[in-house]
């Protein structure tokens, strides 16, 4: 082979990991995170959980992939080490999709049907509709994803066909030729596969180039079978990686990974090559197709499955036993939320799942904000020590939520991200400051029921009667604006700022109200501050209530400034708006003043 050869032989090499590639991270994204909540959900029994993970696996076209997914499930406490082991079966069985949709690429025949399902046959037209769809789509469509699994399928075969190409010369080249027959040595043949699949990380895809250099007529089954093993062991070296600084489950999970491959692939090789030093099985010396290198992948990862299934829990206790706990002292739990904890890094490189746990931790953090406000709000009317603690600590945990929650989010940013998740992602951003911003009103309020109970000051039984009638509103719009989030609702968010405007027509009715009794001296002026800092804080939070709703609104009609939206979609302009204001008026009016 001349350096010609070997430039051709290396760009093919190049577009057949691209493609896999582009394909692998389209199909992801245009699961949008569904695939990784069915692993997350539904892996209590074993035997879904080994289905499932050939499911996943097959779709996204990488046991890698769902492995470290695995280990980030374990390492954030999403899945228990004995749900893991499942998943990690059943994900070496769905990898073996990938190497017989390579394998048509095999297909000989003058049958015009037949010669159709080869893939340089419609490879092209995948091309061309991908190329339409890439072009005309807009960023992030699911037109545009599809287009870009299609292209991604297209280079792949492209590349797949350029290596055989490359390499068809030298099936008369005695040195090439020598060399495949050294790796016939089982240990050496293990070794090379190993090796070249722990460096490119991924087993579908050296599986693939060997079914490109089979299709030349260079690989003798003799050689291609311990390769085919090494390539099941060097597969795990992605998880390894993984779970370096992950906990001790983390770890473990990784290592059931490997010992699941490493066992399985010693007991085949230990029974293969006993019988075949008896039988001598003639197969051997041929040469290997593309087909028949699916068949050995497909039955040893499905009869290691078989043989080691019963046996899922010697895995755990392996795995255990490989990483200790010290001491004989079980690993402590972090006393960060479950929600927080499953904000792994590792779910960076699936960035709609990591959108959809971010959410979830943020639709906690607001059931916090909403939870001290309304407990803020009962402090004014039961004083108790115990409760303004309680303010405080959700106060407290709020802050942890936004710090966490905002730290991932930049992290998640840069990430190609779909149409829907860059939305989600703007209204994440926004929303999180807002909610911790309702939790430090919350502990002001309380700071304002503590300094009445503190000094003996009491509000009169009219402004009692006010500020319990605005709590109303404001405890509504809580929920209205929670639940709006909650939901992506825009209608509901909608009806967040008519009654925004209604508190603030309220508490500027009990500010004059409160002057009117000052005047009246049935109110003092000690107490009169401390009413205005509690209606503060009140028309603060339905400000940011507001906010959240907006920022759902404008970012799911692409609007352009909050301003704009407010001032010419809501404030007295639109006719909707001031229906729904003028009811809302009515419904949340202050009691009457006492004669």
């Amino acid at each position: 082979m001349d350096i010609f050869g070997v430039l051709t032989l290396v760009g093919g090499l190049a577009l057949f990991l691209y493609g896999m590639n582009v394909m692998g991270d389209s199909l992801v994204m245009l699961s949008g995170g569904k695939l990784e909540r069915i692993l997350e959900r539904l892996t209590k029994n074993r035997f879904m959980a080994f289905l499932l993970g050939a499911l996943v696996t097959g779709v996204i076209q990488s046991s890698s992939a769902t492995t470290v997914m695995v280990v980030g499930f374990v390492n954030s406490g999403i899945m228990k080490l004995t749900q893991a082991v499942g998943v990690i079966m059943g994900a070496n069985v769905g990898t073996t999709v990938t190497s017989w949709i390579l394998s048509l690429a095999g297909i000989n025949s003058e049958n015009f049907l037949l010669q159709m399902l080869k893939p340089s046959s419609f490879s092209p037209i995948l091309a061309a509709i991908g190329i339409i769809c890439i072009m005309t789509g807009k960023t992030g469509s699911r037109k545009k994803m599809v287009g870009s699994i299609l292209l991604g399928f297209a280079i792949l075969m492209f590349g797949m066909d350029t290596m055989s190409s490359a390499v068809t010369p030298l099936q008369n080249d005695p040195a090439f030729t020598n060399m495949f027959l050294a790796f016939s040595n089982p240990i050496l043949g293990m070794i090379i596969g190993a090796v070249f699949t722990a460096i490119i990380q991924s087993s579908s895809a050296s599986v693939g180039i060997l079914q490109a250099l089979c299709i030349s007529g260079l690989v003798p089954y003799g050689t291609a079978i311990p390769i085919i093993m090494g390539q099941n062991i060097g597969t795990c070296v992605t998880a390894l990686l993984s779970s370096i600084g992950a906990n001790k489950n983390a770890k473990r999970a990784a290592f059931i990974h490997l010992y699941f491959n490493l066992i399985g692939t010693i007991i085949f090789m230990i029974i293969f090559y006993t019988i075949n030093s008896f039988v001598h099985f003639e197969f051997l010396s041929d040469y290997a197709s593309a087909a028949g290198i699916a068949v050995i992948h497909s039955l040893f990862n499905i009869g290691a499955s078989i043989l080691l299934f019963p046996f899922a829990n010697v895995l755990v206790k392996l795995a255990t036993l490989t990483i200790r706990d010290r001491g004989a002292i079980e690993e402590r739990r972090s006393d960060m939320p479950a929600v927080l904890q499953a904000l792994d890094e590792r779910f960076l490189d699936k960035p709609s799942f990591a959108m959809q746990l971010s959410r979830d931790a943020v639709i906690e953090m607001a059931s916090h904000s909403k939870e001290a406000i309304v407990l803020s709000m009962d402090v004014l009317k039961d004083y108790s020590d115990k409760k303004v603690e309680k303010v405080i600590e959700l106060e407290q945990l709020v802050d942890k939520f936004e710090d966490t929650i905002g730290t991932y989010l930049v992290k998640l940013a840069p990430k190609d991200l779909s149409r829907d998740d860059s939305h989600l992602l703007s209204i994440l951003l926004h929303s999180i400051n807002d909610f911790e911003r309702i939790s430090d009103h919350a502990i002001n309020i309380a700071e304002s029921a503590k300094q009445l109970h503190s000094k003996g000051l009491s509000l009169s039984s009219q402004g009692k009667k006010e500020l319990d009638s605005l709590g109303v509103a404001i405890h509504d719009i809580m929920d209205l604006a929670t639940t709006a989030f909650e939901n992506n609702d825009v209608e509901e968010a909608s009806q967040v700022e008519p009654l925004e405007e209604v508190i603030d027509d309220l508490v500027m009715e009990m500010k004059q109200r409160h002057v009117d009794r000052l005047r009246k001296g049935i109110c003092s002026l000690e107490v009169g501050l401390v009413l205005e800092d509690i209606l503060t804080n009140y028309e603060r939070v339905s400000d940011h209530c507001s906010n959240i709703a907006v920022t759902i609104i404008e970012i799911q009609s692409d609007a352009a400034d909050m301003h704009q939206y407010l001032n010419s979609k809501v404030k007295g302009s639109d006719p909707v708006f001031r229906e729904e204001y003028l009811h809302l008026k009515q419904v949340y009016s202050l009691p009457q003043k006492e004669a």
